[in-house]
């Protein structure tokens, strides 16, 4: 029997749907959500996911901005452009597609993101209350895969969750979200010797280790489900995820595809974000 499959692109949809109408009520209170997306280069793949990030946006009633930047500018420069979108008022959640050119320090840049308007959850303050349990902006993968678990009627309380990869993007706040609804979490990674011994223990695996098929079938008890984060392209060019999918289907009780996946709820939640900080900014001014 082949696995279910977790439809990313359907949850996303049903969510958008709510996220839609808390804009329409912003807008009813004369104040339309905006997002600003800072793009700085070329990288074909960073266009691409802009250009996503802008047709979400449209598609719900926000506002969106693109501010195209050349690969030569300089990091002060950057920097005082987020400066000068922190202090605008018409925008409410401030995005800066990495990676970025070798010469501006990331970190530097998402620093230097307003906490108020950290939509993507990366800014030391926001990973300091995510850790804290406080109410803040999550990161937008794994606070996607946390809403695929929960549509999906995944139990997560008591369950091993087992995390393939440590970025602090998806691997480091997943396993501390998964933890905040009382899994039991195991951090494993590129470096792990005998990964199998690990991952066949997971009730619930999130292969987020940026390698092409990389997860098979030996790594997966039956019954687990399987959260696949990668986005790669593989020997044919063709996209595929961390997750050899037709060698565990079957295996796996739930597994997301790719793409379609956890994909869509990347976009999904860094819509909801930006909503969630214009009711803040209107709950603030009143």
């Amino acid at each position: 029997m082949s696995s279910a499959i977790i439809n990313g692109k359907e949850i996303g949809q049903e969510i958008r749907k709510s996220v839609a109408e808390r804009v329409e009520v912003l807008k009813e209170k004369g104040l339309t959500p905006g997002l600003a997306v800072i793009l700085v280069g070329d990288n074909p793949a960073s266009k691409t996911y802009v250009a996503n990030k802008q047709k979400s946006c449209e598609a719900i009633g926000m506002f969106s901005e693109l501010i195209k930047l050349p690969e030569d500018i300089s990091e002060q420069a950057l920097l005082e452009q987020i400066r000068e979108l922190n202090d605008r008022v018409d925008i409410h959640g401030i995005l800066v597609q990495l990676p970025l050119p070798k010469h501006i320090n990331e970190d530097a840049v998402i620093a230097t993101i307003s906490p108020e308007k950290d939509v993507d959850g990366f800014s030391p303050v926001s990973v300091g209350k995510m850790m804290l349990g406080q109410e803040t902006y999550l990161p937008c993968t794994p606070y996607g895969v946390m809403k695929l678990l929960e549509h999906s009627g995944i139990e997560i309380a008591g369950k091993h969750a087992v995390i393939v990869g440590r970025s602090h993007i998806v691997g480091k706040p997943m396993g501390q979200l998964l933890l905040q609804k009382d899994a039991t979490v195991t951090y494993t990674h590129s470096k792990t010797p005998n990964l199998p011994a690990y991952t066949k223990q997971a009730d619930i695996l999130i292969a987020a280790v940026g390698r092409p098929n990389f997860i098979t079938k030996e790594h997966i008890k039956d019954g687990a489900v399987v959260i696949d984060v990668g986005i790669n392209r593989d020997e044919h060019d063709k996209l595929c995820g961390d997750v050899d999918f037709a060698d565990v289907d079957g295996i796996a009780s739930h597994i997301t595809p790719v793409p379609g996946g956890v994909g869509p709820m990347t976009i999904t939640m860094l819509l909801s974000n930006t909503v969630q900080a214009a009711e803040k900014k209107l709950l603030h001014d009143k």
